[in-house]
């Protein structure tokens, strides 16, 4: 197993990792925030007039813990330091789905002024967002367009998604090795279960959760040999029923049923921490972000992580970026003062010595220009290395991309739930194929109508 070890990260050597590897395809902490009156953090007023007040209110997706947690943070660190700026964060936390719940709030004229993104060209077509304003520009490094246009600012960087294991429960089920291909992990599964452990943890409840595994398998068999597949089955020039499809489908059922613990339909993604530390599960496939709450649930819990490699060997993470990110509400962009506030919030979010609180805290990579350290883990080093890896392919989620390549909007929570009940129900893989199909073309025509 890989020895402990620790490291700076630097923003710039980072960066320039990204476009080498990717071009073609919590805690609030001992910062001293600055003074209302000190530069870009402070609006006061000149000849000493009280600055004006100001409000906005902010969305973000906050079913992840340690992400809401650094946010709110942050939020509240900025109101500190500018108290002429009110702030209302009127995020939730459910287990609806994120996109879901923005159009709820915009049915009920609560769309927040400052939103995080991530169906922009969604929003950006219905006329909900505006450009991010061009002096925000500098701030990042060649953020994704749609439309020739520059949506968001990026909260970080697409990192890969992987195998989160116990140590322990790998040395007593007598794992040495990690596995070099998908076949020697389907024997440490076996190994795993013989041992009288779950071997994988699944937050089913919260549906976004789904998408973790259900990726994996498409990267490997779809979007990793062919990344246009989504604009080609939006022309119908492919089908969910091709084999590669099947096969990753295939994939996912057998290991769900086989491997997966049997609960995982009622078990949310808060409580995947508490299976691992607690020796209910060994495993669970997710981000880096896991990493804080999991160290935060049992700092005395060594695990590790590892991109897991398809049946060739071949190592095919997500990694590509997306246009996704903060992004200020066509209404607010109305109001000159408060564009001035959201601009002012964002300069700070983005600041070294903030920023670096918000990318520890869920183990991120910074999507920034300027050098942003902090200290990285053991596990977060692999991340790291596999980023900069040119052999590992980087790719992106059904739903991530975007232009020819994005598919209906509702299409992914909709797959997700037809593939929990292919699990449930055993259904015939083929079979549900075909209804993925059907309800793919209809939703394409209800959208272009």
């Amino acid at each position: 197993m890989a020895k402990k070890r620790g490291s700076k990260l630097s923003a710039l050597v980072l960066a320039a990792s990204m476009v080498l590897s990717a071009c073609g395809g919590g805690s609030s902490g001992g910062n001293t925030a600055a003074t209302p009156s000190t530069g870009s953090n402070g609006n006061a007023a000149a000849g000493g007039d009280a600055p004006k007040e100001v409000s906005f209110t902010i969305g973000y997706a906050s079913g992840d813990p340690a992400t809401k947690k650094a946010i709110a943070d942050t939020v509240q660190r900025f109101m500190e330091a500018n108290p002429q700026i009110k702030i209302k964060d009127i995020s939730e936390t459910t287990s609806a789905a994120y996109l879901d719940w923005l159009k709820t709030k915009d049915a009920v004229g609560e769309f927040p002024d400052l939103v995080e993104m991530r169906d922009t060209e969604v929003f950006a077509d219905a006329g909900k967002i505006v450009e991010l304003p061009s002096d925000l520009l500098e701030l990042f490094h060649d953020p994704p367009k749609v439309d020739g246009k520059v949506w968001n600012a990026p909260l970080q960087v697409n990192s890969p998604q992987g195998i989160i294991y116990s140590k322990k429960a790998y040395e007593e089920a007598g794992i040495t090795e990690l596995p070099k291909t998908y076949g020697e992990f389907m024997e440490i599964q076996e190994k795993l279960k013989a041992s009288g452990i779950s071997p994988i943890v699944v937050g089913g409840k919260d549906i976004f959760h789904m998408g973790f595994w259900v990726n994996k398998f498409l990267i490997d068999q779809v979007y990793a040999n062919d990344p246009g597949w989504n604009s080609k089955r939006t022309a119908k020039q492919v089908s969910f029923t091709d084999a590669n499809v099947v096969q990753a489908m295939t994939d996912y059922k057998e290991l769900f049923q086989n491997y997966v613990d049997k609960g995982w339909l009622s078990t949310g993604d808060n409580q995947t921490a508490s299976f691992l530390v607690s020796g209910k599960a060994a495993q669970l496939y997710s981000g880096t972000w896991m990493f804080t709450q999991i160290a935060e649930a049992d700092p005395n819990f060594e695990f590790g992580f590892y991109a897991l490699p398809d049946r060739e060997g071949n190592v095919n993470v997500i990694g590509l970026s997306s246009p996704a990110g903060w992004s200020i509400s066509t209404e607010a962009s109305k109001d000159a003062d408060k564009v001035e506030a959201i601009k002012q919030f964002i300069r700070f979010f983005f600041e070294p010595e903030n920023y670096s609180l918000y990318l520890a805290s869920i183990n991120a990579i910074p999507s920034t220009k300027e050098q942003v350290t902090y200290e990285s883990s053991e596990q977060m080093q692999v991340v790291l290395e596999l980023m900069a890896d040119p052999n590992v392919k980087k790719s992106l989620a059904i739903n991530n991309w975007w232009g020819e390549n994005q598919i209906p909007p509702q299409f992914r929570n909709w797959y997700y739930k037809l593939l929990q009940e292919l699990v449930a129900k055993d259904g015939v893989v083929l079979d549900y194929m075909k209804q993925a199909d059907t309800e793919y073309d209809n939703q394409v025509k209800a959208n272009a109508m």
